[in-house]
């Protein structure tokens, strides 16, 4: 008969913690999870779901203005924020309900509060010691804002899906995802969005080519991109704020967004005093099985900082229960894996950059291909569309495939199978094309546009 509480403990209810639990309930162990915000975590309650739901009201716009070239008329139209928040929240207070009934359903306990640990087997949980032979760190990230006067006047992307208006002017500040995903979002829904990135060019560790076709497609949809643009400060004036900039500009504006990137949420848990070792980052120190310095203790997802992606936090998730409590023991391989920027336009991605594979010493050859999307030939929209393939020259492998454009999100995912199976150009132009779509491109590259 066990000595404690629970077989399996699990801190935070996150996508990756919560396959997690479910996982191991079904290989028998007694599982609980502990969560002190709403069941879901970062992808469905303030990031990656709501995120795509704003990204796709934002698309309206346009789709308004290019239905009339195919022939439809309709009456102005016309836009609501409250509307689409208050919908945004039905939706992701319907997802935190199943999320629970998941838990639920899988005989896993919830318990909403804050978990810290006091020893490796025993935390405090809302005031409540409970003790487990096995414990799941799955705590995320969360959004960094530096150290900045009048940072205190600037939100993160967790307060901007809570505006109580759409702002006519929005500063955003950054140049990763995040920050790309809401100019788009804000400049679709008609704020003049200002897009401010202290480097040479956004998405930094991204493919050249896309970093800069994806610049100017932004710049060409309204965004004010500013590259080599370091704000030193943010005043308050009135309900305005003003952002100053290390060259002397200045820029008024409603509000002002930091995407500058997200830490591990690991502060006050009592990690340290336990003996769990952390990186300078805060994350936390694992092995390819997701274990930490004290050995039983695992660590998921975004706290350990390795690939920071919903899916990826999932399957740590179900290799761990499975390693620990199922007798299948496997890891989950980090290389080779797509992500996608909900950007507008969208941008997908999977596999090595042709700078990776350079700076190994590879000898590559390059296919690419730039038009304009089947769609916007009646419409006149001025959109673009990037395709890309990276090839290990000698053997033919597709080491990267890279796009930007229209619905490159949902191609990049088929394209990922054939980059992890380690396919070659050869079978890339052996597979019959689809026509007349985009993604046809990918199969009938046939002039390598650069070799080295």
């Amino acid at each position: 008969m066990s000595t404690f509480d629970y077989d399996l403990f699990v801190v935070g209810g996150g996508s990756g913690g919560v396959r997690a639990a479910r996982i191991a309930a079904g290989h028998g162990a007694k599982v609980a999870v502990a969560e002190e915000s709403r069941v879901g975590g970062t992808c469905v309650i303030r990031g990656c779901v709501p995120k795509k739901l704003l990204s796709y009201a934002a698309h309206f716009h346009e789709d308004f203005e290019d239905a009339r070239a195919y022939g439809w008329s309709s009456g102005e139209a016309t836009f609501d924020w409250p509307t689409l928040i208050a919908n945004k929240d039905k939706e992701i207070d319907r997802l935190n309900g199943i999320y629970k009934k998941l838990l639920s359903g899988s005989n896993v306990a919830l318990l909403e509060s804050r978990a810290v640990l006091l020893d490796p087997h025993t935390l405090d949980v809302g005031g409540k010691k409970v003790t487990a032979k096995e414990i799941l760190i799955a705590v995320g990230g969360w959004p960094e804002m530096p150290v900045l006067p009048g940072i205190e006047f600037a939100i993160s992307s967790n307060e901007a899906f809570h505006l109580p208006r759409l702002p006519k002017d929005v500063v955003i500040v950054g140049g990763g995802y995040i920050a790309l995903e809401f100019a788009g979002i804000f400049n679709g829904l008609g704020a003049r969005a200002h897009l401010l990135y202290r480097g040479e060019q956004i998405l930094r560790g991204f493919d050249n080519d896309v970093r800069n076709f994806a610049a100017t497609e932004i710049v060409k949809k309204g965004v004010n991109l500013r590259t080599h643009a370091d704000v030193v400060k943010i005043e308050a004036i009135g309900e305005r704020r003003r952002v100053t900039l290390k060259d002397g500009g200045i820029i008024d504006c409603d509000v002002v967004m930091y995407a500058t990137g997200r830490s591990p949420k690991t502060d006050g848990m009592g990690l340290r005093e336990v003996g769990v070792e952390l990186a300078k980052d805060a994350s936390i120190k694992v092995d390819a099985f997701s274990k930490t310095s004290i050995g039983n203790i695992h660590a998921i997802g975004d706290c350990t900082n390795r690939v920071n992606l919903t899916p990826v936090a999932i399957k740590e998730g179900h290799a761990y229960a499975d390693t620990v409590f199922g007798g299948k023991s496997w890891c989950v391989d980090h290389a080779t894996i797509a992500s996608a920027v909900f950007s507008h336009p969208p941008i997908g991605v999977v596999g090595r950059t042709e700078e990776e594979a350079r700076a190994s010493g590879l000898a590559l050859d390059i296919y690419k291909a730039e038009f304009k999307p089947l769609k916007h030939t009646l419409s006149g929209r001025d959109e673009r569309t990037l395709m890309k393939l990276v090839v290990d020259r000698e053997s033919q492998v597709v080491l990267g495939a890279h796009m930007v454009g229209m619905d490159a999100p949902e191609i990049i995912q088929a394209l990922a199978i054939a980059v992890k199976m380690r396919a070659t150009k050869s079978q890339f132009d052996a597979t019959m094309a689809v026509h007349p779509t985009a993604a046809e491109e990918f199969v009938t590259m046939r002039t390598p546009v650069a070799a080295a």
